[in-house]
């Protein structure tokens, strides 16, 4: 079993359970998405983000 750190969006504690164990609020990786050079989605989410 691999464990994984995540991270509550609403009172930004990190742990590694699903909820949180703070708010019970859900809770999200904190890792960011792994890297590609040839992503084909590159330029929309550049260009949602600088928008």
């Amino acid at each position: 079993m691999r464990f994984q750190l995540r991270k509550c969006i609403k009172c930004f504690q990190y742990t590694l359970k699903e909820k949180c164990p703070r708010c019970h609020e859900d809770t999200i990786s904190a890792h960011p998405a792994k890297f590609s050079p040839d992503d084909k989605y590159m330029r929309y989410r550049l260009a949602e983000r600088y928008n």
